[in-house]
Formats: structure tokens, sequence, C-alpha cells
């Protein structure tokens, strides 16, 4: 590396040559593409398989987010994405079958995504405290979200200030290679935080049947405070929490 000599040392760039200070002295050296590099270059081989697969994880992602969007409304922290980005990757990762760099989603294990919390600030086992019943009928396509009768003040960890909930759940068949869904939301009506007893909920879907597709089936509960008839959400929904309760994978 050539060594910068006389009294007047540069630091700095001009042009495509760099003027720079190490622990040996002032040295100048011409700039590199590490861009280009990195894309050709066989030393950066690891580093391209690895940009590759963490793409791959994070488009299926999204994916997941896109296609529950309605349900996450107020319901993830802030954290979520890069979470469920990470938990991916350890989905890909199960492919025992692609080479490295070309792992895919499809070939992993998707019932990793089981019991991923949207919201680890109120997770859903903290927040509503009952015992949910999840059915996953691949061959006819119906799913299903079973709650037993309640008592809501007794086990729904409610946030000051709320004063009615709803209970929401949706289920979709996930393609991560072609991307096509199919998908079905559903909520409840409002219901009151009281101490009477509810009655037994279930929210049922429908999807194809037959599905060749990972099926998710995702559980949550949204808070408010309802004041001479109308709602009014409760810190952005900050309190709301949302998991994946169950996955069938085919």
């Amino acid at each position: 590396m050539p060594k910068q000599n006389g009294a007047l040392k540069f630091l700095g760039s001009l042009g495509d040559i760099t003027y720079y200070k190490a622990k040996d002295g002032y040295f100048i050296k011409q700039k590199t593409n590490l861009r280009k590099r990195i894309k050709t270059d066989p030393k950066f081989q690891r580093t391209r398989e690895n940009a590759a697969e963490f793409a791959t994880a994070a488009r299926a992602g999204k994916l997941l987010r896109t296609t529950f969007r309605s349900m996450f409304r107020g319901i993830a922290d802030h954290r979520m994405v890069s979470r469920l980005t990470k938990k991916m990757i350890g989905v890909l990762q199960a492919d025992l079958v692609s080479d490295r760099g070309l792992r895919n989603i499809t070939k992993g294990d998707t019932l990793l995504l089981k019991d991923f919390e949207f919201n680890l600030e109120n997770s859903l086992n903290g927040t509503l405290i009952v015992k949910w019943l999840p059915v996953v009928d691949r061959v006819t396509g119906q799913v299903s979200a079973s709650i037993p009768s309640f008592v809501p003040c007794k086990l729904i960890a409610a946030p000051d200030g709320a004063t009615h909930f709803m209970i929401v759940s949706g289920t979709a068949a996930i393609n991560f290679d072609s991307r096509n869904t199919d998908a079905d939301l559903k909520e409840t009506e409002l219901m009151p935080l009281g101490d009477d007893p509810l009655n037994a909920i279930k929210l049922q879907h429908a999807i194809m049947p037959n599905s060749k597709d990972p099926i998710f089936l995702l559980l949550g509960i949204r808070f408010c405070q309802v004041i001479n008839g109308k709602q009014y959400p409760l810190k952005n929904g900050a309190f709301n929490a949302a998991a994946i309760i169950a996955v069938s994978a085919n």
C-alpha cells in the first residue's frame, strides 16, 4: 500500500483516490467498488448466499403480514417485523434439500411459526386467559377457533379504561413460491368486560378444500372504550394481542 511522504499529510478522498491514516502512518489507496465485488468476487460467495436467504425470509414475512393486515391493525410491537423475519429464516434453514443460498420457505418447516406472538408487550396467552380450541381440516377447508363460555373480568387481562373487547381470527393457505393466498378473516361483535358469563365463541372459516399449501390460523383480541355509544381505541391498540395458534403443513 503506497505511503504518504512529506510533511503535509492528507485525509479524505479525491476522485477515486483515498487518503487515510492507519496506526502505521498515512497511506493512499484506490477506491474499490465493494458492491460490485460482493456480486462477483468468489470471496463473497457466503455473503451472497446469506443475503439471498434473508431476502427470501423477509418477503415471506411480508406476505404473511399482508395476508392478515386487517387483523394486525393495532396489534404489533415495534420489533414485530424483524422478529417475524428471524422466525422465517429459521423456517427456511429447516430446508434440508436445497443448496445453501437457495433454501426456501416451502421446503422448510412452517410448523416453527406456531405460537408466534405479534405483540410481545401484550401476548395473547397473557391477555386472553382461556383455553381455545383450534381446528384445521385440510380436506374440507373448514377452519375454526373455539372458546368456551367464560367470565371476561376474570379471564381477560384488560388494560385500564377498557370497557369492551372483540375476538378476531383469521386463516389462510399461503403459497410462498407463487405468493398466492386464500384467506378468510372474522371478528365478533363488541362484548362488555363485565362479570356476566359469555356464551361460547366459535369463529368459523372456510377456504378451498384440499389445499397443498401450509395453512395458518391466527387468534387475537382488541380492546376499546365505549362512551355514549361511541367506540374509542386505547393507546393506538398497544394493549391488543394476536398469535398464530395453529399451523397445518401439507
